[in-house]
């Protein structure tokens, strides 16, 4: 037997089964064959610890779904209870020995179970068994549990999916892409998928390459009257995610691309999946979450081309009443245009994440969304669905009670929503008396009007990479001056942090590929930008003229300086500030010097903080990256990502450290990342004296409720309280307590 093709074929197989029945009875039927045995079973554990045999092969059929051993009990509960194998030749011999009669499992004496094991619990048991009284060989032994191993990541979590209804109550949890929470149907959108498209021959190259550029011209108008359908509900800076369709379907590299798998004999489909593939590809290899996501806006634009050629189109009801819930892998910008507004209860996406443009675009419409659950099965057309955005879990066919107690919550959210609009203008001060600024983190244009809708008072974090990343070459000076120069005047009058360019071996470019071993601690950040000095010229140029006149003239910018480790970096960077503020004179261009700080968030910067005081203007921290950097955890690696937690005991005292160092030294402090809408850490973070927090725009307004209504006092003794403590859930305890005494339990999603 070739141990790693079948390992990898039942594993494959498991993972593409539709239903749950049909996934469990591959998974037996294939052991079964592959290391010939009598009996395969498979069981599963319930909420109570009992094991439950969900599937078999040799046993009696009408115990599968039924036949339950309790916690503990008989050689599979012990197997469960031990985390160990159990391999003997007379399983009725062994002392944890219980027979199921239901099972009919007598005429069977041997026995060998391997847990299954998930993120430290014992999810299950895999079971073989046979007539002869052998021991499996060892072999057969180590073949089981490096099964059960990848097993594990594709069994479903609920052991009676098999006997249960398909229209029984279920629970799927996925990523909070927009909070609130959406009640109706679901609504299916499963159009043609460009990936699917296979390669074939292009007869005709000339004609096909005229076809692509009317295809071009058709779907770019079709995004321009998409951009008008939604523009009653959408601002203008949101609606500029149509903005950033049009840019990739003008960019040369995309037309140039499919021009040229064309000429090279491909049929145009199969041109623009090459194409449109290998730059989604690029974006998907990277580190940064945010960066990452745009993959999914590549991929959503060339499955809209292909749909166009091919000739589908969205076809919603029209003539049904109800809200509607659209439910897809990639729920795109079209699908959302074609939906009338005032039915669009709620967006479900089985891949994607919190940052891709359908979450923005959820966010900016104040529907809920949920991304990432994986395919959801047994659903229809009109299946009844609820979307909890709050908590990033979809419920299926809830019962009356289960949507009676949401629907109480969703009057609560409308309420509170109301609440909070009337704050928009209101300063974020507690009760006693405590300023603190909020600010929103940005990347896109389509991004900048959220945060003025509800009261950014800048910009904290605005991360540049964009228009490097849809660009076929390094982007000019004249077209990041374009760009920079929109996100200062949108903001004219507030602050506007700008990260320079934070590309490098994490983050590659399609047309300056890098390759490393450990991308995460290798060329990136300042890092790469200094060692292309050139590059980081045309970069700050193009800000500093993008800020031309400075506060004068209303623009105010500040230049972050992302990875910093060593005082030769800072030193370095000022060095090309200077050239480029003494070129930018020289030509007659009235700029002026801005404020420099840096991103905390590489641990060495800690320490050095007091020696830099000197050479900044201020600093900011990082959260996403100190914490992972802190707690050596990629928080989007699903293998650990449950073990990550920004409220960390090491990550409070360092941030406490920093704030410590950032006061005596005089320099202005602010945080960004999720740790600054994580209403449990906000209350640590005003408790230490941080008075700068940046976020993405629609979690400003709760945190801003928060904020007004909790004191920096009673904030400052939870801190201290905080810092005694030597574990995630014992703080979590203590700072969401205190939340919930004084009313703000809504903020967490449970009251």
């Amino acid at each position: 037997m070739n141990t790693l093709q079948e390992l990898t074929r039942i594993v494959q197989a498991a993972a593409a089964a539709d239903r749950t029945e049909d996934q469990v009875k591959l998974i037996v039927e294939a052991i079964h064959r592959a290391i010939a045995v009598d009996v395969c079973s498979l069981y599963i554990a319930a909420a109570d610890g009992a094991m439950v045999l969900v599937a078999s092969h040799g046993l009696d059929q009408q115990a599968v779904g039924y036949s339950r051993l309790p916690a503990g009990r008989g050689l599979v509960g012990r197997v469960a209870q031990t985390r160990h194998p159990i391999n003997v030749a007379k399983a009725a011999a062994h002392p944890d020995f219980c027979y199921l009669a239901e099972t009919r499992e007598d005429e069977f004496t041997s026995f060998c179970g391997v847990p299954v094991v998930r993120a430290g619990a014992v999810v299950g048991v895999l079971v073989v068994q046979s007539r002869e009284g052998r021991v499996m060989s060892a072999d057969e032994q180590a073949f089981l549990v490096t099964l059960s191993t990848q097993l594990a990541l594709v069994l479903p979590p609920e052991p009676l999916a098999v006997h249960t209804p398909a229209s029984a109550v279920r629970r799927v949890r996925g990523v909070k892409g927009a909070p609130g929470t959406g009640i109706g149907s679901a609504w299916l959108c499963e159009n043609l998928d460009l990936y699917s498209v296979p390669d074939r021959p292009c007869e005709d190259p000339a004609a096909a390459i005229t076809e692509w550029h009317q295809l071009l011209s058709t779907v770019s108008k079709d995004v321009a009257n998409e951009r008008r359908a939604l523009g009653d509900q959408l601002s203008e800076g949101v609606s500029g995610v149509f903005t950033a369709y049009q840019m990739l379907l003008n960019d040369p590299g995309l037309r140039l691309g499919v021009e040229q798998a064309i000429a090279a004999g491909q049929w145009l489909p199969g041109a623009l999946r090459q194409v449109v593939h290998h730059y989604a590809e690029v974006f998907l290899a990277m580190e940064d979450p945010y960066l990452r996501a745009r993959n999914e806006d590549l991929h959503h634009l060339g499955n809209k081309l292909y749909q166009s050629w091919a000739g589908a189109s969205a076809n919603l009801p029209a003539d049904e009443h109800g809200p509607l819930i659209l439910v897809g892998a990639k729920v795109s910008v079209s699908d959302i245009a074609a939906c009338d507004p005032l039915r669009l209860a709620a967006i479900v996406c089985y891949e994607g994440s919190s940052l891709s443009h359908t979450a923005v675009l959820a966010n900016a419409l104040g529907v809920p969304a949920v991304m990432g659950t994986g395919k959801l099965k047994n659903i229809d057309d009109g299946s009844p669905l609820i979307v909890d955005g709050n908590t990033g879990q979809v419920i299926l066919y809830p019962s009356p009670s289960i949507r009676l107690e949401f629907e109480r919550l969703q009057r609560a959210e409308q309420a509170l929503k109301g609440e909070l609009a009337s704050l928009r203008d209101e300063p974020a001060t507690t009760p006693d008396g405590v300023r603190v600024r909020l600010m929103a983190n940005t990347g896109l244009l389509a991004d900048i009007s959220p945060g003025l809708a509800n009261g950014a008072e800048g910009i904290g974090l605005y991360r540049t990479e964009m228009p490097f990343m849809i660009s076929e070459t390094f982007p000019s000076e004249e077209e990041q001056l374009h760009t920079y120069r929109q996100v200062l005047d949108a903001y004219r009058g507030r602050p506007v942090y700008m990260r320079i360019l934070d590309i490098g071996g994490d983050k590659p470019l399609p047309y300056f590929p890098i390759h490393e071993e450990n991308p995460a601690l290798g060329w990136r950040g300042i890092r790469f930008c200094l060692d292309n000095s050139s590059l980081l010229m045309t970069q700050v140029r193009a800000m500093l003229r993008a800020a031309e006149g400075g506060t004068e003239n209303g623009a105010d910018l500040h230049i972050l300086l992302p990875m910093v480790s060593n005082s030769g970096e800072i030193s370095a960077f000022k060095g090309v500030l200077d050239d480029a503020l003494q070129q930018l004179h020289g030509e007659g261009v009235n700029v002026r010097r801005p404020q420099v700080g840096i991103m905390v968030e590489v641990p060495a910067a800690i320490s050095l903080l007091p020696a830099w005081a000197g050479r900044l203007d201020f600093i900011s921290i990082g959260s996403n990256d100190l914490s992972q950097y802190l707690l050596a955890l990629d928080r989007n690696n699903p293998r650990v990502a449950g073990a990550y937690d920004h409220i960390h005991p090491a990550v409070l005292q360092e941030i406490a450290r920093i704030t410590a160092s950032a006061t005596t030294s005089g320099l202005p402090l602010s945080l960004c990342g999720e740790m600054a809408a994580d209403p449990a850490a906000v209350v640590f973070l005003l408790g230490i004296g941080i008075r700068t927090l940046s976020m993405s725009a629609s979690k400003l307004p709760r945190i801003k409720w928060l904020l007004r209504s909790f004191s920096a006092q009673d904030a400052a003794t939870l801190a201290q309280k905080a810092l005694t403590l030597d574990n995630s859930a014992d703080i979590r305890t203590l700072l969401e307590g205190a939340l919930h005494q004084r009313g703000l339990g809504r903020l967490l999603g449970s009251e």
